[in-house]
């Protein structure tokens, strides 16, 4: 049975950090790009991250630039978000997703063909 699974997410103070994981089972992530994405509540879910089969090349959304970090183990069959200098404004469910390709185009939800069940992540005092 195909599956990511996230984990890693909680409750953290502004300004904490938090590493996501994002782990696969029963089929090997060495051939696709992998994407964060997340989605606050009553808000569209929008893409955070990606990174591509080789962890050769990564993208980042604006809002996050500076402060997350993708990077992927493939002999773990696992990809990660570092995530620092967190803000309120970040406290979502955190998805990671697997694209149907190697390269990291963007966040066309189309284009991911295997999803995680999501992994809150709550940032408040």
């Amino acid at each position: 049975q195909l599956q990511l699974v996230e984990s890693g997410g909680g409750l953290v103070q502004p300004g904490g950090s938090l590493r996501l994981s994002c782990a696969a089972s029963g089929f090997t992530l060495d051939y696709q790009a992998i994407g964060w994405f997340r989605q606050a509540p009553g808000k569209e879910r929008e893409g955070v991250s990606c990174i591509n089969n080789s962890g050769s090349s990564t993208k980042y959304a604006d809002s996050v630039k500076g402060r997350f970090t993708i990077s992927r183990d493939n002999a773990k069959n696992t990809v990660y978000l570092q995530m620092s200098s967190l803000t309120p404004e970040d406290t979502a469910v955190y998805y990671c997703a697997a694209a149907g390709h190697y390269y990291c185009s963007g966040y066309v939800l189309s284009e991911y063909v295997s999803w995680g069940q999501g992994t809150q992540v709550t940032i408040a005092s």
